[in-house]
């Protein structure tokens, strides 16, 4: 719903929308709403060819979900966007990656003297067994 509604908010500035979404049965991708669609898989490799034939001067990269926003780091990471003069638009892609890393996000929350609830990161079963002990 919100990237629908994003779109409708840029077509009403005149701005010209290209939207890139795997799936056909999304009200995004109906005719009329953007302005062009490419049916392709959000990954860097697919991206960085849209990017290349469009040059865009901007990207919305919160309007995905959490697989446009892994894209967006991996492309960011890499270069594609400097590499193309592409802007992020919106949520700065540092906040995205600060606040994908439960460690940096507890970190840049606890700067600003709020509180979270306590978490540790596992990867394996007996991480998360331990992490669950420790935390309750």
């Amino acid at each position: 719903y919100s990237g629908s509604q994003a779109i409708k908010a840029l077509k009403e500035e005149n701005i010209k929308t290209v939207l890139i979404n795997p799936n056909i049965a999304t009200v995004q991708t109906s005719k009329g709403l953007a302005d062009k669609v490419y049916f392709l898989p959000l990954v860097p490799e697919y991206v960085e060819q849209v990017i290349k034939a469009e040059r865009p001067g901007g990207v919305l990269l919160t309007f995905g979900g959490q697989t446009a926003l892994n894209c967006g780091v991996e492309l960011q990471r890499s270069g594609v966007f400097e590499k193309y003069g592409v802007r992020i638009l919106g949520t700065p892609i540092e906040a995205i990656i600060d606040t994908e890393d439960r460690k940096v996000f507890s970190e840049r929350i606890a700067e600003i003297g709020e509180k979270v609830a306590p978490s540790l990161a596992a990867f394996s079963v007996q991480e998360a067994l331990d992490a669950a002990e420790k935390l309750g």
